[in-house]
């Protein structure tokens, strides 16, 4: 039970629904709709052993589940919407070792917010863009719109006001919190007048927080008669690409990639975004023959950290933004017509010294999330052995 969930709408409940769910459930839907809409959640049925949710109960949470504000946790009696404010929502059903009953359903579906602000946390920075029939509709004009650093300014369309905010410049500030890295600045809304003001100012906050594997994107308005809420998740921009020497200055663009048994592989991950204080880190690379399945026929080059082949070696790099590595063409290839790479790369904040990224090869069990650490899988291939290899090898 569980998993992700990107359709506009649909039905979700508890395992074997109507009849009685297992014990010991422990079931987590995280529903993402397209930007710029918000995910709507009606109970339709819910029915659990007892009335104060303490060992059967489902809970619905404004965005992932570790680092988002619970909506509500419920078990029995009325039927409740909720509505997340962004465009994502994760719902969690848990059920403990004694008694059962018939779960729950309930019906979600994806429903616009207003565009008056709309916020995108690109790879290069965060695009804010406000209407200007908003602002007029306030009583504002264009040129009182500035962002925090009066150097930065906006472009000035005839339908909006667009500021385009690097993530290390222009007055953005970065902070750690449990699980997020957040990048956040201001926009000012200043009302005309020095010495009589007949309006309010109007501060629109904007946050591009980075939460499991994604970017998660806010944006507030405060001080004003409306309370406007924007909240977006993207994903982060990673390329792994083949080169064709350790100097990592040309990258091989044939697909597939042609190798001769026993040759050098060059890898380089890179992390396309403006933020110089993060860095990379390959935490695992399997190879196998499938893209789809990274289990059944699998050959681990580096696992958590700790390499496996014989072949693996790093190479420095003279950005944090890049890793750069190497294998030979092993055996595996030579047995199978085509192989693909997938690599678990982590994105950590350079200057914590405790995260993953600085801990090099660990077991499994003692990983953990820092506070300013998430991870990435990238699928790259596929790589074929040249005509004439294997029978040369």
């Amino acid at each position: 039970c569980g998993g992700s969930i990107s359709n506009s709408s649909g039905l979700l409940q508890s395992p074997f629904y109507p009849g009685r769910y297992p014990n010991n459930a422990d079931c987590l839907w995280e529903i993402q709709v397209e930007s710029n809409f918000r995910v709507m959640l009606t109970f339709r049925d819910i029915a659990m052993p007892g009335s104060r949710c303490q060992y059967d109960y489902v809970e619905v949470y404004d965005g992932p589940p570790h680092s988002s504000s619970l909506l509500g946790r419920l078990c029995s009696g009325s039927f409740p919407t909720y509505t997340s404010s962004s465009n994502l929502m994760s719902v969690r059903f848990h059920s403990d070792s004694r008694y059962t009953s018939r779960g729950f359903q309930a019906h979600y579906s994806s429903i616009p917010s207003d565009h008056n602000t709309t916020l995108l946390c690109l790879p290069e920075y965060m695009h804010a863009v406000i209407s200007r029939d908003y602002l007029q509709s306030e009583g504002y004009s264009v040129q009182m719109v500035t962002l925090n650093d009066n150097g930065c300014t906006p472009r000035v369309t005839s339908h909006e006001v667009i500021f385009n905010i690097p993530y290390n410049g222009c007055g953005t500030v970065q902070e750690g919190n449990n699980d997020t890295i957040n990048y956040s600045n201001m926009i000012r809304v200043t009302s005309s007048g020095h010495i009589i003001k007949r309006k309010k100012n109007i501060n629109i906050h904007i946050s591009c927080k980075m939460v499991q594997n994604t970017w998660m994107q806010i944006m507030y308005v405060a001080e004003d008669t409306v309370d406007v809420n924007e909240n977006q998740f993207g994903r982060f921009d990673m390329h792994i690409g083949f080169y064709d020497s350790p100097s990592f200055s040309r990258e091989v663009h044939d697909s597939p990639y042609y190798i001769d048994l026993n040759q050098n592989v060059y890898v380089q991950a890179s992390l396309h975004n403006s933020d110089q204080n993060l860095t990379v880190f390959v935490d695992t690379c399997v190879a196998s023959p499938d893209p789809r399945d990274f289990n059944t026929l699998a050959y681990d080059i580096i696992r958590n950290g700790c390499a496996r082949d014989s072949s693996y070696t790093t190479y420095y790099s003279p950005y944090s933004h890049l890793a750069r590595f190497k294998f030979n063409a092993f055996e595996f290839i030579s047995r199978h017509a085509s192989v693909y790479l997938r690599c678990e790369l982590v994105v950590c904040r350079l200057s914590d010294s405790s995260s993953r990224c600085h801990r090099g090869c660990i077991s499994r069990s003692k990983r953990d999330t820092s506070s300013s650490e998430e991870e990435v899988n990238v699928v790259v291939g596929p790589l074929k052995l040249r005509e004439g290899s294997r029978s040369a090898g």
